[in-house]
């Protein structure tokens, strides 16, 4: 039974860490700085920065998801049973929530509060479907190669991401779902949020047939 939950509260730290970092370093900035590209730059730095760590360290014991739209596209790979891939949903998300609370209770903030601006329309959800894409191709391209090497590519790419996505690249369910119950400068308003998922699970499928496709083994022709 204990080693049946350790990958579950892997997944359930490993993200309530992610979003309370995500969530936390926007404050931070929002506080410093009225700049609101270095701002960004400041919460991208920090986001980059905390998945190479997380996924160093807890990628040998739970493969280091830290969001559903990962765990989706390896329960279709069927490299993890279904059961096992809901219960890791249900830690991500319930991780991504506590996140937030943590980030609002270091900062002295309401634990609850709704963002107000608008992440909605065509163009934000086209950027959440091709951040996710690149994320999930970035992961199964490089599954045969050292746990490191992983968490340096994904760190890089959200790095990255931020910046060439409208949406500064959530590419996360479970990341959107804790993101929408803050009004800080990570926010997202709660009825964008199915929009956004929405769009994430299609650039993951996506992800996942352009990979099957790259990686077919090429038939051989006898002579």
């Amino acid at each position: 039974m204990t080693d049946r939950l350790r990958p579950l509260a892997a997944e359930a730290l490993g993200t309530a860490i992610l979003v309370a970092t995500v969530v936390g370093s926007g404050i931070m900035a929002q506080r410093l700085t009225t700049d609101i590209g270095l701002a960004l730059l400041a919460n991208t730095i920090a986001t980059g920065a905390i998945l190479v760590v997380l996924i160093g360290i807890l990628a040998p014991l739970s493969g280091a998801h830290f969001n559903p739209a990962v765990t989706l596209v390896m329960a279709l790979r069927r490299q993890l049973s279904a059961g096992d891939a809901a219960l890791y949903m249900v830690c991500q998300i319930g991780g991504a929530m506590l996140g937030t609370l943590i980030a609002h209770l270091m900062f002295d903030l309401p634990l609850l509060s709704a963002y107000a601006d608008p992440r909605t329309g065509p163009s934000q959800w086209l950027s959440e479907a091709v951040a996710t894409f690149g994320l999930l191709l970035t992961i199964l391209l490089s599954l045969k190669h050292p746990a490191e090497q992983i968490a340096l590519r994904v760190g890089l790419y959200i790095t990255a991401a931020y910046w060439f996505t409208a949406s500064t690249s959530y590419a996360n369910p479970a990341v959107t779902i804790g993101r929408a119950l803050t009004s800080s400068f990570a926010g997202i308003g709660p009825a964008d949020v199915p929009g956004f998922i929405l769009a994430q699970i299609v650039g993951a499928l996506l992800a996942l047939g352009v990979t099957a496709w790259l990686l077919r083994p090429t038939m051989k022709v006898s002579p």
